[in-house]
């Protein structure tokens, strides 16, 4: 395949154009967006970083990133594998003494490669502030103990929050600094992120955008606070990132480990390794995901091989695709709004003109809906903090998607009525905008072990009645 060129006097400009056409159309009050081709790295904004001040986005503002956080973790565990301070088989108990599940045999078995790949069964949504301390990350481990699995280790990949802070713990007992300092020290520093931190008072001296949250089809307004996070989210969902520097992340990778001046930061092997399929994925809707790698979201565009990441924090969205073959990455990132279609229609354009990348179609029940036996599906799912009553009502399927226990105030529940896909798979309304342009995935499916369960957001509940 021939390789298009970036036309820097006549494709800014259009993109730019596109980009505040599109962003307006879907209501983002803000966004960020960074092209990396031909080794080059163009930056563009668009809006405004608080809809109640009307301050201008420009390149240089600081967005939090959400789950692209996980790519900046994922790195430095790999740094520690090149410089042998970590084996990614050995079990993480033998590492961070505090580490727990609620599954004996699990705790003893866990590795680092299952936390990497979201194999290790750990579940997501656990949020527990453990205070603005340097031990929060050890603080949180510790409170982690006894929470259920999703699925027992090695069965299935189920998006895992837990797992990623246990990861940035590992990195603060190897290298006895925190997982911040690791990160700046490690990463930002040697490739020269300068509009890349993670604590609020460190964005203060920039150009920083403030979440909003509304009903979707109208400009949301701004939210309550700024920091809806805690500093213990950190490996999982919290550095606070210019587009630009999101790109720059992924240039290293793309440039097989090396930063700008030629040190390296990571051997070319073990970028290799990270974009290798660890394990494929149910839902391939949620996320876009056709796999999992050791850290990477894995993408399979007709052939065309992919890697990247999305990351919603609260009120604030994030997207990153590579591709390898063109050497091409995208890095886009918003303050609220309906930033999963400004995400879907740009970077459709953007891929398929800089990499010949056909993206998937939007996630949309058929217009011939297939005729499926549901009742095998009927009952009740549960991971934890969540409950998922799957039902008949009035002849057609239904679900109710609940948060529970430590979770119960964190949103209200979720009512949906289900159109099918496939067999397996469903359209669910109601979706937010962390979801698939309108709807959101069901999909049922079977673990490893032949339990039957419901993916929602890239998370496995397991059927228990």
């Amino acid at each position: 395949m021939s390789e298009k060129k970036f036309d820097r006097s006549l494709d800014l400009a259009h993109w730019q154009a596109r980009f505040d056409e599109l962003r307006a159309a879907h209501h983002v009050p803000g966004a960020a967006l960074a092209v990396l081709v031909d080794g080059e790295v163009h930056e563009l904004a668009s809006g405004v970083l608080h809809r109640g001040t009307g301050v201008e986005v420009t390149t240089d503002s600081v967005f939090q990133s959400g789950s692209i956080a996980k790519v900046y973790t994922s790195t430095l565990i790999m740094r520690l594998v090149d410089s042998g301070e970590l084996d990614l088989d050995t079990p993480v108990k033998d590492i961070v003494p505090e580490f727990g599940t609620a599954d004996e045999e699990a705790t003893r078995t866990i590795t680092t490669r299952q936390l990497l790949s979201h194999t290790s069964g750990l579940t997501c949504d656990f949020t527990y502030d453990a205070g603005r301390g340097d031990d929060c990350l050890a603080r949180y481990v510790e409170a982690a103990k006894d929470v259920a699995l999703d699925c027992r280790p090695g069965t299935a990949v189920s998006y895992s929050g837990i797992g990623y802070n246990v990861l940035g713990r590992i990195i603060e007992v190897l290298t006895g600094q925190t997982w911040d300092e690791a990160l700046k020290d490690r990463l930002f520093t040697p490739l020269g992120l300068e509009r890349s931190m993670t604590l609020p008072e460190e964005a203060l001296a920039y150009r920083v955008a403030m979440s909003h949250l509304g009903e979707p089809g109208q400009y949301p307004d701004p939210a309550p606070a700024w920091d809806l996070m805690p500093r213990s989210a950190g490996p999982y969902g919290r550095v606070l990132v210019s587009a630009g520097d999101v790109a720059r992340l992924a240039k290293m990778h793309l440039d097989g480990g090396t930063a700008p001046d030629g040190t390296r930061l990571l051997r070319a092997e073990t970028v290799e390794l990270m974009q290798r399929r660890v394990a494929d994925v149910p839902d391939k809707w949620t996320v876009s995901a056709d796999g999992w790698g050791l850290g990477w979201t894995l993408y399979d565009w007709d052939g065309i091989a992919g890697y990247g990441h999305d990351g919603a924090a609260i009120g604030q969205y994030g997207y990153l695709r590579v591709v390898p073959q063109a050497g091409v990455a995208v890095a886009l990132l918003t303050n609220g709004g309906g930033a999963r279609e400004l995400y879907a229609a740009l970077f459709r354009e953007l891929l398929g003109d800089l990499a010949g990348v056909r993206m998937p179609d939007a996630f949309e029940p058929p217009a011939q809906a297939p005729v499926v036996d549901f009742s095998r599906y009927v009952g009740t799912y549960k991971r934890a903090g969540v409950v998922i009553t799957v039902s008949e009502r009035e002849g057609a399927p239904h679900l109710v998607y609940e948060f529970v226990d430590g979770m119960k105030d964190f949103s209200p529940p979720l009512d949906v009525e289900l159109y099918a896909v496939t067999e397996s798979v469903f359209a669910g309304t109601g979706a937010g905008p962390s979801f698939s342009e309108g709807y959101m995935p069901v999909v049922f499916s079977t673990l490893g072990d032949g339990t039957e369960c419901c993916y929602i957001g890239m998370r496995a509940a397991p059927k228990v009645a």
